[in-house]
């Protein structure tokens, strides 16, 4: 949703966002999201899965593809897992695949209709569709790079070599990549071979709250997980370094607050990690945020004091810390992938190492005893955000991009 706000609401260029699978959630569509949805979920799964299905009628791909049935799919969806789609995944990379024809041609009028420049695809693993829909119109391809690695290193061999390997080779239909830093493009660019030339850094930029509320000063701190609540993110080491925390006198009042969504896969994991907070006795200092948007952010955003997301497999780009260090919140961050990249502009917060839980504990305790600390790193991180990392400057960071594709 960033690049489709920085560029409608800041870029003063005509934008449109076409949903891709299912439908998008209610918030996107109140920022603007279109609501027909192209290679709907359900489709495109029986033509993978079930050969009788590959030249479905029109009728019956109507019915699969209608909004109650899409509403269900994405309700019962529940998992970012690529296994078992492994096959889909490398479908939607190679433009040589022809399964989804029709839902190809059918994008391909509508962006006709609304006489399209520029197609930006938000990743990589859609990038078949650069060559598909430059065959049926005179447009230019611009395509993000972000945490491809988050699939595609769930996927078993030989689908996963196969996977950077036809990024790779498809990178030439693409006129310009966009990457949220230094890390992924180094990082990518050793995955599949797409010359860092080809490659704009456009950092993430985010809507600056104006007036946060100033650090929370009651009986008794909180330290603020901020993301998917996941194995991955490592909200297990965040809930082992606030029990190792507990057992100290001076952090008694300490509270855990937690904001994020998480899928159907993520929810034995979560039981598992309530089951051992409830061991410790510390039901009652850990709080869940329902909501992972709008107040309900906000109210989370003004509940802690320092954020962490001890994340198990490096992050390409870390949204979290532009949010936290937005509202002055300081973050404690393993020296992981991104994190050191953004931090060195940010300044809003501490890295560690080794990525340990005790060493996550030790940084989380000496940032709680250092006010002065806390308050010099929100401070200097909300400043760096708004003038740095702002949604102005992503805007003019793709109106650059979509420059140097020759769109505009």
């Amino acid at each position: 949703m960033l690049f489709f706000r920085a560029v409608k609401q800041y870029g003063q260029t005509d934008a449109e966002a076409v949903p891709l699978y299912l439908p998008p959630e209610k918030i996107y569509i109140e920022n603007g999201f279109g609501t027909e949805v192209y290679f709907g979920a359900v489709s495109l799964f029986l033509r993978e899965k079930v050969h009788a299905f590959q030249n479905m009628p029109v009728f019956l791909e109507k019915i699969f593809d209608s909004p109650p049935l899409l509403k269900i799919a994405a309700r019962s969806a529940g998992s970012t897992r690529s296994s078992g789609l492994e096959e889909m995944t490398l479908n939607m990379i190679d433009s040589s695949s022809r399964i989804h024809e029709r839902e190809l041609e059918r994008l391909a009028g509508h962006l006709k209709s609304i006489k399209a420049d520029i197609v930006h695809l938000s990743n990589s693993l859609i990038i078949g569709l650069a060559k598909q829909l430059k065959e049926h119109l005179d447009i230019k391809v611009v395509c993000s790079l972000q945490n491809e690695d988050d699939w595609i290193n769930d996927m078993a061999e030989p689908y996963q070599s196969k996977a950077w390997e036809l990024i790779g080779r498809e990178a030439a239909n693409v006129d310009v990549f966009i990457s949220p830093g230094s890390y992924f493009t180094d990082f990518i660019s050793l995955k599949t071979g797409i010359s860092k030339e080809k490659i704009l850094i456009v950092p993430a930029g985010i809507e600056v709250p104006d007036n946060p509320v100033p650090e929370k000063r009651d009986n008794g701190m909180a330290i603020g997980f901020f993301s998917r609540v996941s194995y991955h993110n490592g909200f297990d080491k965040m809930v082992d370094a606030f029990i190792i925390l507990k057992k100290e006198k001076e952090f008694e009042n300490l509270k855990l607050h937690v904001c994020g969504g998480y899928t159907g896969d993520d929810k034995p994991f979560i039981k598992k990690q309530i089951s051992k907070i409830n061991e410790n006795g510390l039901r009652e200092s850990v709080r869940f945020f329902n909501e992972f948007h709008g107040t309900g952010k906000e109210e989370f955003l003004n509940s802690v004091n320092i954020i962490s997301v001890p994340v198990r497999k490096p992050d390409g780009y870390g949204l979290y810390i532009l949010e936290a260090n937005a509202f002055r919140i300081p973050v404690v961050q393993p020296a992981t992938g991104a994190f050191p990249e953004i931090l060195s502009v940010t300044e809003g917060g501490i890295l560690y190492e080794p990525d340990t839980v005790e060493k996550l504990a030790g940084s989380i305790a000496m940032l709680l005893r250092d006010e002065a600390g806390r308050t010099a790193l929100g401070t200097a991180g909300r400043k760096n955000v708004k003038e740095k990392l702002n949604i102005q400057k992503m805007s003019e960071g793709l109106l650059t991009a979509y420059r140097k594709a020759g769109a505009l």
